[in-house]
């Protein structure tokens, strides 16, 4: 039997760097749609688009228990250069040690595939994370 397909988009947006920022993820599984946002009253743009993986990578832990998390394949999207590159091309890791580790954590059992997507362009769901990201950034403005 083939693994179960989630595709996680993800973005972080921050109103001055540092500033008020927000994250979003959307999730992609069997033809439904799940999307989520939050916002952090004091952060920067990297931490806000690496606490969108974060959370994307806790909703498949609460939603599948460990043994199934073998069986699930996920590709994350993200414009976020920093975070697939990291993934992708091994770069160092200098910053948000912190989240880096979590997401280290997460990502463990799990098959994921980073993909980066161009920022502000054609793509709908990169879109949609995007705006919902400035929108919980801009609540607490």
């Amino acid at each position: 039997m083939e693994n179960e397909k989630i595709e996680i988009y993800t973005d972080g947006s921050c109103i001055g760097n540092p500033g008020p920022g927000g994250w979003a993820f959307l999730i992609l599984r069997n033809g439904k749609k799940f999307s989520f946002a939050d916002s952090q009253p004091d952060t920067t743009n990297n931490r806000m688009e690496m606490t969108a993986v974060v959370r994307g990578l806790e909703w498949i832990h609460a939603t599948y228990d460990k043994n199934d998390r073998t069986k699930v394949d996920v590709t994350v999207y993200s414009d976020s250069r920093l975070v697939i590159q990291t993934f992708n091309q091994g770069w160092n890791r200098k910053a948000n040690l912190d989240i880096w580790s979590e997401i280290d954590r997460l990502r463990a059992w799990l098959n994921i595939t980073w993909q980066w997507v161009k920022a502000h362009d054609t793509n709908p769901h990169n879109n949609l994370v995007d705006e919902l990201a400035q929108k919980a950034a801009r609540s607490i403005a």
